[in-house]
């Protein structure tokens, strides 16, 4: 039975600020060239894009004006239950971390570094790996 070539991975980046969709833009596409990098700048463009594109990851930032990070993050997850988001914030509150512990989503501390989104590919790594291997369990059991 043929495969078909995977859809190159996507990848929404959101931040208002400029400077950090450009930092994280950059290591990830040191890291996975082929990804299709989509931006945003705020939690309503994010849920927009989200929608045309299904990306494969997010990674949003928390506080952004308008719909905040966690707020876009539960409306994506609602409409896309397999999207991947990862948080991102410089303020890691306890509240925070409970509502995206409650969306079962991770988060992870600004500065945005090489380390960071090594973590959050590996987390995609991991994510696409149990797919696989859900896919292949279910072909073999048909």
């Amino acid at each position: 039975m043929p495969h078909d070539t995977p859809a190159p991975l996507s990848i929404l980046v959101v931040d208002d600020s400029k400077i950090s969709r450009n930092i994280a833009c950059g290591l990830i596409r040191n890291r996975r060239p082929e990804a299709r990098l989509i931006e945003a700048g705020d939690g309503a463009e994010a849920i927009a894009q989200a929608r045309v594109h299904e990306p494969a990851l997010v990674l949003m930032d928390v506080n952004m004006p308008g719909i905040t990070g966690i707020e876009a993050a539960a409306q994506i997850l609602g409409e896309l239950p397999g999207t991947r988001i990862v948080l991102l914030t410089a303020n890691v509150q306890a509240a925070t971390q409970a509502k995206a512990q409650a969306l079962g989503i991770e988060l992870f501390r600004k500065p945005i570094k090489g380390e960071v989104i090594d973590q959050i590919l590996q987390l995609l790594n991991s994510a696409q790996a149990t797919q696989v291997n859900a896919e292949l369990s279910a072909e073999v059991a048909a």
